[in-house]
């Protein structure tokens, strides 16, 4: 029987890339083989089909680039420990568990309250009720093995700048040395959200613009790289169907996908 879902509506946008990926491992060439999506969607009772449109497919590679971040860490840190911050119903453990990392999924109480029905922590996987803004999953991360790896995928871009930028500093002062991967847009893309036909099935919009990734540097962050969805690691791209990489470059072209970029820091020393 499947189950009636009441998220905020930020958290609400959790859903599009969850029912991407279950299109994705419908498909007979996946990138992700997500069949765990298939089986969430299925049990989630939520109109899904109103999510239409390139953002689905995107949703696909944005994870494929991230999923690759965390692979290149592990293939050097193959015990260290991954934070996602603001999860959503990922389930980037499953896919990269290499049976030595330590996991910590970290989402507000409403989203977790959902993937706990359908998640369960086990030795080295923790879920955490909270808030990329707070400090209270510090002390977690702290307990598991080093080094970590920090990733936030899609979550910061629904906030003001302001915000965002002064978590990012604390962020770096907690963690020195440390890599940290996450998403940012442009002001095109900003501007284009209601041409977007997932906006328009969702009341949240994005809020923070950050045109030039380098500039976060002032948070005491290092860029180590951005990537647009024409620009994935050479690793990636061949595990992506022709389809999907025809449309990469063409939207790769376009103003509103360029200026999203998917980004690699390392924080500053200590």
């Amino acid at each position: 029987m499947s189950e009636q879902v009441s998220l905020g509506a930020i958290q609400e946008t959790l859903l599009i890339p969850l029912y991407g990926r279950a299109q994705d491992a419908r498909r007979g060439k996946s990138v992700l083989s997500d069949r765990k999506a298939i089986e969430l969607t299925e049990s989630i009772d939520y109109d899904f089909s109103k999510f239409r449109g390139p953002s689905l497919g995107g949703s696909v590679l944005r994870a494929s680039i991230f999923d690759e971040y965390v692979r290149e860490f592990l293939r050097e840190h193959p015990s260290g420990t991954v934070v996602d911050l603001g999860c959503g119903l990922s389930t980037r453990f499953d896919r990269l568990d290499n049976g030595r990392l330590h996991w910590i999924d970290l989402d507000v109480e409403d989203t977790m309250a959902l993937r706990r029905k359908h998640f369960e922590d086990s030795e080295r996987y923790t879920m955490i009720t909270g808030s990329i803004f707070d400090t209270d999953w510090f002390s977690a991360v702290a307990e598991r093995p080093g080094p970590v790896f920090l990733l936030s995928e899609a979550v910061l871009l629904y906030f003001p700048a302001e915000r965002v930028q002064s978590t990012l500093s604390r962020i770096a002062k907690q963690f020195p040395s440390t890599p940290l991967a996450f998403d940012t847009g442009g002001a095109f893309m900003m501007r284009s959200q209601d041409s977007n036909p997932v906006f328009k099935a969702v009341t949240a919009r994005m809020e923070w613009i950050c045109d030039d990734p380098k500039t976060l540097e002032q948070c005491g962050l290092q860029l180590r790289e951005s990537r647009t969805f024409a620009q994935p690691q050479p690793s990636v791209v061949r595990t992506w169907p022709l389809q999907y990489r025809l449309a990469a470059k063409l939207l790769g072209r376009t103003a509103p996908v360029t200026t999203y970029k998917l980004n690699l820091f390392t924080t500053a020393s200590g």
